[in-house]
């Protein structure tokens, strides 16, 4: 391509993009906790890992599986997000390496991705406290605490990102501290040959892989707020690494205190099993704080991944990618439509089990990545003088054999997805190919207003 090593990046045009100097741009520490949350948001949900594979892989799958998939994630992202500061985030980094039909793709499997993910909140939420209230272990009280909570998390991403993210980090420090208590306690319990039991014979390999990376994926979600951080140049890496390190803690102490502290029962360690833990070691009421902190958990996972899946669309909708209302901010700068798209998703979702939520989630996800992962080497050979505030420090070699482990990994996780789950992620994927001409279409007959798309291949970068 002449001249692409004199390329420089093309942002949007003011008539694009609407004015933000009256709302105010996210910094560092709720940052951090937005990563957290879009990423973990606890040890609530990683039991089956344990349930699957025993004490020792679940210890060890959650301190060498953040090298395998977490870092490479989160070093693509820092770079590419610092190179293209705009909510479209990995939309935008697909489209100028391949073009934006599959920028859409990859827009239309991450939402998907992200609004399955959320579905699945609000059924933890109630799993961890229908053993205190039995009433809502199912029937009308179970969809009617479904349809409210929904509602009220909403309305909390509708009153803008900055509140978001402040709530963020109330909600991670509550959440927190009860496993931190926890640990103090159980001290004197700890029997560190407890943490070395496994049995190669009895592992459920599939909720394994699967358990490891819903926990530990979608690092790349906060690129789809990158235009809402305050210097996101600096910031955005920054925040990236505190979470990582902060994320895989979170998982790593409950994990060694739980399996540490009481005898083994793997049958027992499914989604909610952390308060029983809670209940053996420190009483009632440090399984009613579990229980609590649990709920708070999900309800800062469910406003950061609805934040991301909304300001995605926006993004989209600035880039001409979807109908231009979805562009348009309320009075809190919080993009309504958006939101209003991935909350009604949300709830369409709610019906599915929790396995089932994960390895759907898991299957689009892993598609996403692969584009994700070409799309970041594309640049490095078409693009490598273009100004990236950060840049992961390898060659281009380097950053192909980055990408080559979590690659594998992604067809391994793709290899072992149920035939349900296989089949209805790939009718989501073909609603999408389909997706994109028929909004072409829509735009071409007037039935819909979209703001000027950009030729990504020619008109992302311009020559210096």
């Amino acid at each position: 391509m002449p001249g692409a090593n004199d390329a420089e990046y093309v942002a949007l045009e003011d008539g694009i993009s609407p004015k933000l100097e009256h709302y105010t741009k996210v910094s560092i520490l709720p940052l951090v906790f937005l990563i957290f949350y879009e990423v973990s948001g606890g040890p609530f949900g990683v039991e089956d890992s344990v349930k699957a594979a025993g004490p020792l892989l679940a210890l060890l799958g959650f301190v060498i599986f953040p090298f395998i998939w977490s870092v490479p994630e989160a070093l693509i992202t820092a770079e590419l997000s610092t190179m293209f500061p705009e909510n479209a985030g990995y939309v935008v980094w697909v489209s100028s390496a391949l073009g934006p039909y599959w920028g859409f793709q990859q827009g239309w499997m991450k939402w998907l991705s992200g609004v399955i993910d959320n579905a699945l909140y609000p059924v933890l939420f109630l799993d961890y406290l229908k053993s205190a209230f039995p009433i809502l272990e199912d029937g009308l009280p179970r969809t009617a605490a479904v349809l409210g909570i929904t509602l009220a998390l909403t309305y909390v991403n509708y009153r803008g990102l900055t509140i978001v993210g402040w709530v963020a980090v109330l909600l991670g420090v509550f959440s927190l501290l009860p496993f931190l208590v926890m640990g103090v306690i159980a001290v004197p319990e700890l029997k560190p040959s407890r943490w070395l039991v496994f049995d190669l014979d009895n592992v459920d390999w599939a909720l394994y892989l699967n358990t490891l990376f819903w926990n530990l994926n979608y690092w790349d979600s906060i690129s789809t707020l990158s235009g809402e951080v305050e210097n996101p140049g600096r910031t955005l890496p920054r925040a990236l690494f505190y979470a990582l390190i902060f994320v895989v803690l979170a998982y790593f102490f409950p994990l060694l205190i739980g399996t540490g502290a009481i005898p083994l029962n793997r049958d027992s360690w499914e989604d909610g099993y952390f308060s029983e833990i809670a209940k053996i070691i420190g009483g009632v009421w440090l399984r009613f704080w579990v229980q609590g902190a649990s709920a708070v958990s999900n309800m800062g996972m469910f406003v950061a991944e609805m934040s991301s899946d909304s300001f995605q669309l926006l993004g989209m909708a600035e880039r001409g990618m979807l109908p231009e209302c979805f562009a348009r901010r309320s009075r809190y700068g919080t993009p309504l439509v958006g939101i209003l798209f991935s909350a009604s998703g949300v709830v369409l979702l709610s019906w599915l089990s929790f396995q089932e939520i994960v390895a759907a989630e898991n299957f689009l996800y892993c598609f996403g990545m692969i584009m994700e992962f070409v799309a970041f080497v594309k640049l490095r050979v078409e693009y490598p003088a273009v100004s990236r505030p950060y840049k992961v420090p390898i060659g281009t070699v380097g950053a192909v054999l980055m990408c080559v482990p979590p690659t594998l990994l992604i067809c391994v996780v793709l290899a072992l997805a149920s035939f349900k789950v296989m089949c209805l992620s790939l009718v989501a994927v073909l609603v999408g190919l389909v997706l994109r001409p028929c909004l072409q279409y829509s735009e071409k007959k007037g039935w819909f207003r979209f703001s000027n798309p950009r030729d990504y291949a020619n008109q992302m970068f311009t020559d210096q």
